[in-house]
């Protein structure tokens, strides 16, 4: 099957834009499926392939690496039912599916978005972050400003505080990165993309030069097993 979209795609999620609406979608849903979901989960198997070779910890079946399409309404003032992209997040293994840091995709009618890093940590996960960039901000900084990964993924994602966290002085040289609620690179390109033969090329080239930095920012993170003492004798 063809791991990107054909035009009838992009015009159901054009379409879905205008007409966010549970029963407008489920007598549609036919063609969400065949058009848009069936190319979409090959697209994320040939990813797949390729993060075998350098981050197979992320490696997961197309459904489980896909993220709903419907939306959580419940404590949101927005009640549309239906999300007006469809995303993909490659979490790592033993991590719950948003959280971590990992690889992320979506696209849409009015964007195709490429991204990596921690954008959802929870407040422990963000607590261990900050203690490791506090340690190796010069290693992570090399990570962010790389040529070969800006030329891929051009954008800076941090959702800064104003102010560092407590318990880091003013002035500590890596008070820019603590000072991230999230950290990652993304790039947004034309939803014109999703008709690319070229996606899988495109999507994979990307994840691979985040690599390094996702596995970075993993590190404090992944639970080690413990360590059992040798007996003596």
């Amino acid at each position: 099957m063809a791991t990107w979209l054909q035009p009838a795609g992009l015009r159901f999620l054009r379409s879905l834009a205008k007409n966010n609406d549970r029963a407008w979608f489920g007598e549609r849903k036919e063609i969400f499926l065949a058009e848009v979901q069936a190319p979409y989960f090959a697209l994320i198997e040939a990813v797949n392939e390729h993060m075998l070779r350098y981050a197979p910890e992320h490696v997961r079946p197309a459904n489980k690496v896909a993220l709903r399409i419907y939306r959580d309404t419940r404590f949101s003032a927005d009640k549309r039912p239906i999300k007006e992209h469809f995303g993909a997040w490659w979490s790592r293994a033993g991590m719950k599916k948003t959280s971590g840091a990992g690889f992320y995709m979506h696209i849409g009618p009015k964007d195709v978005v490429i991204a990596a890093g921690i954008f959802m940590p929870t407040p422990e996960q963000l607590t261990k972050m900050r203690a490791y960039l506090a340690e190796n901000h010069d290693e992570v900084r090399r990570m962010l400003q790389a040529r070969a990964l800006r030329k891929h993924m051009p954008d800076a994602e941090m959702d800064a505080m104003k102010r560092v966290p407590k318990g880091y002085a003013a002035d500590h040289p890596a008070e820019d990165l603590l000072r991230a609620r999230r950290l990652g690179v993304s790039i947004t390109l034309p939803p014109e993309e999703m008709l690319s033969k070229d996606l899988t090329k495109r999507v994979t080239a990307a994840f691979q030069m985040a690599a390094p930095l996702v596995h970075a920012l993993n590190t404090p993170l992944v639970k080690r097993a413990p360590v059992r003492a040798k007996p003596l004798f």
